[in-house]
């Protein structure tokens, strides 16, 4: 279960200016905007059966950060505040390659230099062109 802040500014007065954690803040003021332009948003959570080191299956359990709903449109969304390797990038988009239908499939991270898609069709963008955009998911 995750809690949202609707005023960053209140929580963090509230706590005295401590965990100040970059990654949260910006996770909150993406739900806070998908919130104002009237999503009904989720947590995703994604089933997968893995194969360990040993060669037996486990059952894991991966979260997709959003699940944003608006009529007819879904979008699963990551929120990540660096991407600074090939590894961190891997974490991001294994839930999303796990979702088998065809809705979009976005990261927003703090640091991207313009939206761009991958091979597989996720969909990266900064957080800047995410909050100054109305229609940005929509790319």
């Amino acid at each position: 279960m995750k809690y949202y802040y609707s005023d960053l500014g209140l929580r963090n007065a509230r706590l005295n200016f401590r965990q100040l954690e970059e990654n949260h803040s910006m996770e909150n003021i993406v739900y806070n905007e998908l919130r104002r332009r009237r999503f009904n948003v989720d947590i995703g959570q994604v089933t997968t059966n893995e194969r360990n080191d040993d060669g037996e299956y486990r059952r894991r359990q991966l979260e997709v950060d959003f699940v944003a709903n608006k009529g007819s449109k879904r979008y699963y969304i990551q929120s990540a505040y660096m991407i600074p390797d090939e590894g961190k990038r891997e974490q991001e988009i294994r839930p999303l390659l796990k979702i088998d239908d065809s809705f979009k499939k976005i990261i927003i991270t703090s640091h991207a230099p313009a939206p761009l898609y991958d091979n597989h069709g996720i969909l990266t963008m900064g957080i800047l062109d995410f909050l100054l955009n109305p229609g940005s998911l929509d790319w």
